[in-house]
């Protein structure tokens, strides 16, 4: 994953949100969330971990202000 930037982190409802608006624009967004692969591979870990966002390093320009936007919404 050298190619790809984390460019959010957060809850699961606003991660899903970023998501599905990069992909509205063209970017396929990696989402790493390792309480679910612990989950799903039963593990259970003793600190909840938040999922994360990454994109190629070649869409971030483009990203940002997507992520921006959200924040605003989310935070207002």
């Amino acid at each position: 994953m050298t190619d790809y930037i984390k460019v959010f982190e957060g809850n699961f409802i606003i991660v899903q949100l970023v998501k599905t608006r990069l992909e509205d624009i063209g970017i396929n967004p990696i989402i790493k969330d390792e309480n679910e692969s612990g989950r799903l591979g039963g593990f259970v870990h003793d600190t909840p971990r938040v999922p994360q966002v990454f994109v190629h390093e070649s869409e971030v320009e483009k990203a940002i202000p997507i992520i921006e936007a959200i924040k605003a919404e989310t935070e207002a």
